[in-house]
């Protein structure tokens, strides 16, 4: 259910702005995003995890409101993010 340290390595080197970025909201989108598919297979194996749906329910909230961040910020930025991820919208 969580991220392998290498995987999550891989997903902040795809998705940095700059050098030595972490937080920008595209690598922050990107390892939620990464979270919520690992997450929702685990959720249709075991369907009546109740803890585990609410932090899927949060990670979503929590990726929603960065998309809406970064929409307002730059739209260019937010397409592309969405292309790459294949987020629909």
């Amino acid at each position: 259910m969580s991220i392998k340290p290498e995987r999550k390595q891989e997903l902040i080197e795809a998705f940095a702005t700059h050098s030595g970025d972490t937080g920008s909201p595209e690598v922050q989108i990107a390892i939620l995003s990464e979270r919520i598919r690992n997450l929702s297979d685990h959720m249709s194996t075991h369907a009546k995890d109740f803890h585990s749906r609410r932090g899927l329910l949060m990670m979503v909230g929590a990726r929603r409101r960065l998309l809406d961040y970064l929409k307002k910020k730059s739209q260019d930025r937010y397409q592309t993010l969405i292309g790459r991820l294949n987020i629909r919208r």
